[in-house]
């Protein structure tokens, strides 16, 4: 089994009063990470899945002595689906202020579903964590370095899901990755949400994905698929708030000419994106490798910051001036600015613009390539 970076974490929250909150999209390991975690106590654990009907109805609506019954002696109840069950963040209230000394464990797959659900009901009563496909690092630390650095041009093209790892040179991931890219649009979002366009979503984020490492307009975007900015910001905070892509802001506090509301899309994962496009052809034969290796670094850094609970509160962006003066990745670590530049080929040269070096004359600079990427995902200091 791949031990996930965050495993000691939730083990070092259990019993500490609190519900443990472990969210992200489907089919990133979620369950089997909750079970190998309750794997290493010795209690019997009682175990809910809101898929299923009766869960539901057992669940939602109830009351602290019908919760004291169904549980009993158990000190461990494993919630899988969570968010499926209505007024689940009052169940999961009661769970910890009626029964203290039980550990509640609950999962979800849609973060804007079950987020809406208990944030209120569950103030300073969570743990709250999310999981997201597999990294280079967990990878790594489980088959070898140098085993995991070969298949690289396969995971630009495929991706980290854990099936789609899983079933590497087996000859089904592209079709697990087209299972996979529905579930994400079609099962999630539009059951979720209620969204009327499916045709429109599927649109909006195949051009958002072809525009992968650009900056992006919502205006644009609009017009391309034909519909309003306002449409288009809704339905990329939904596909975002699903683990489907996320945004990168603009960096801007000192130049004049910095674009100061600009933003950059990238995918949660390459192998959904590519997906999404239709395009899985192999590394040499693409023309978007540069991409690829941009959303690779981004979508790895942001695992790793995720993880790293000393590094929950770094702000992450990119840089450009209304000249086009560009910087790939910009951090800012209470106030303390570290910015690089990425390139799929280790010979290609790097220089920052002028523009932003004197505006920022103490930022610490730097390159990333296939030659050094693994300090700046997190494998190595």
């Amino acid at each position: 089994m791949i031990k996930r970076t965050l495993f000691p974490e939730l083990q070092r929250r259990m019993f500490q009063g609190k519900a443990i909150l472990l969210m992200g999209s489907r089919q990133v390991g979620k369950t089997t990470l909750a079970h190998s975690l309750l794997a290493e106590f010795n209690e019997p654990v009682l175990e809910f899945n809101g898929d299923e009907p009766d869960t539901r109805e057992l669940l939602a609506n109830t009351t602290s002595a019908r919760l004291k019954a169904l549980t009993g002696k158990y000190k461990i109840i494993f919630i899988d689906e969570a968010q499926r069950i209505e007024n689940i963040g009052l169940t999961l209230k009661l769970f910890t202020d009626q029964l203290p000394h039980v550990q509640v464990i609950a999962t979800g797959s849609s973060s804007f579903d079950l987020a809406n659900k208990i944030n209120e009901p569950l103030t300073g009563r969570k743990f709250e964590y999310e999981l997201y496909p597999l990294s280079f690092v967990e990878m790594a630390e489980h088959h070898g370095y140098l085993a995991e650095k070969r298949q690289l041009p396969q995971r630009l093209v495929y991706g980290y899901y854990p099936e789609v790892v899983a079933r590497t040179g087996s000859g089904d991931s592209a079709q697990i990755l087209k299972l996979l890219a529905g579930s994400y649009l079609y099962k999630d979002l539009l059951s979720l949400d209620g969204i009327r366009k499916p045709q429109l979503l599927d649109k909006l984020v195949k051009a958002i994905a072809l525009q992968l490492g650009s900056e992006v307009s919502f205006n644009e975007l609009a017009q391309l698929i034909d519909t309003n900015a306002h449409t288009v910001e809704k339905y990329i905070d939904l596909l975002e708030k699903a683990y489907v892509l996320f945004r990168l802001p603009a960096f801007s506090n000192n130049a004049r000419n910095e674009i100061k509301k600009g933003r950059k899309i990238y995918f949660y994962d390459n192998g959904i994106r590519n997906a999404l496009i239709g395009n899985l052809n192999p590394l040499e034969q693409r023309t978007d490798a540069g991409a690829l290796w941009e959303n690779f670094l981004i979508s790895e850094r942001m695992k790793y910051l995720a993880y790293q609970q000393d590094l929950l509160f770094t702000r992450r962006y990119f840089w450009r001036t209304t000249q086009q003066q560009e910087v790939d990745y910009l951090e800012d670590r209470g106030g303390k600015l570290y910015a690089w530049e990425f390139k799929w080929n280790p010979k290609a040269k790097v220089k920052f613009p002028l523009t932003f070096t004197n505006a920022y004359p103490d930022c610490i600079t730097g390159r990333v390539d296939p030659n050094n990427f693994d300090t700046f995902i997190g494998l190595t200091e």
